[in-house]
């Protein structure tokens, strides 16, 4: 019997993440999302976390939207030198449908045991001329800045970046159970990592890859 030797992998896990704008959203996952707003917020939002509005369409919460270009309009009347997108990783939690004007939960979702509300695409209503999907999150604890997805130069981009880099390094008081340490996924209960027969890295099998350096 020959030998079989072990290079790594590389793989896809998406969990939904990347579930279009257009279809329909599922209670309890994680979803890629985007938030529009300016430079200076940009700042302060991947250093102390978003901060919940007052009030809004949706009520109060943090708006959000899986259509990176629903973002891209944001803050209104700014001029594209200070828009920023952020792209997020959003626990959606419960999630409601809010999907025409003046529905009886529009902005009372939250204390009816809901999470987040989502405003279908080109669902009709007259508060979204634009017909792109929105949501609104209650808690901001539920979002965390990943990555920038839109910047207006090169020198903006690596600062932000590297921001989002520091954060991540620091520590943090927020809930991580069911996170696992090595591959970052919110799986549930955690599960086991394991060292790399080959190399001796701390691997988990659920990690998008890892490459083996003895080989």
């Amino acid at each position: 019997m020959s030998s079989i030797q072990f290079f790594g992998w590389e793989a896809f896990y998406d969990e939904d993440r990347h579930l279009q704008a257009n279809q329909e959203a599922k209670s309890g996952r994680h979803y890629t999302m985007y938030h529009g707003t300016s430079v200076q917020q940009a700042r302060q939002i991947i250093r102390s976390g978003f901060k919940q509005s007052a009030d809004g369409m949706l009520g109060p919460g943090v708006y959000v939207s899986r259509d990176q270009k629903k973002a891209e309009r944001y803050p209104l009347r700014s001029q594209p030198t200070d828009r920023i997108v952020l792209k997020l990783s959003v626990d959606c939690g419960k999630i409601k449908k809010i999907d025409k004007d003046n529905h009886p939960m529009q902005k009372t979702w939250n204390s009816h045991g809901y999470d987040t509300a989502w405003v279908p695409p080109n669902c009709g209503m007259k508060a979204v001329p634009s017909g792109l999907e929105e949501d609104c999150v209650f808690d901001p604890v539920r979002i965390e800045v990943t990555d920038i997805a839109l910047a207006p130069n090169m020198t903006i981009l690596t600062e932000l970046k590297q921001l989002i880099a520091q954060n991540q390094k620091a520590p943090t008081n927020s809930n991580t159970s069911g996170t696992c340490t090595v591959c970052k996924l919110k799986v549930g209960p955690a599960h086991a990592v394991q060292l790399c027969w080959g190399c001796g890295e701390t691997i988990c099998a659920l990690m998008i890859k890892h490459k083996c350096d003895r080989y």
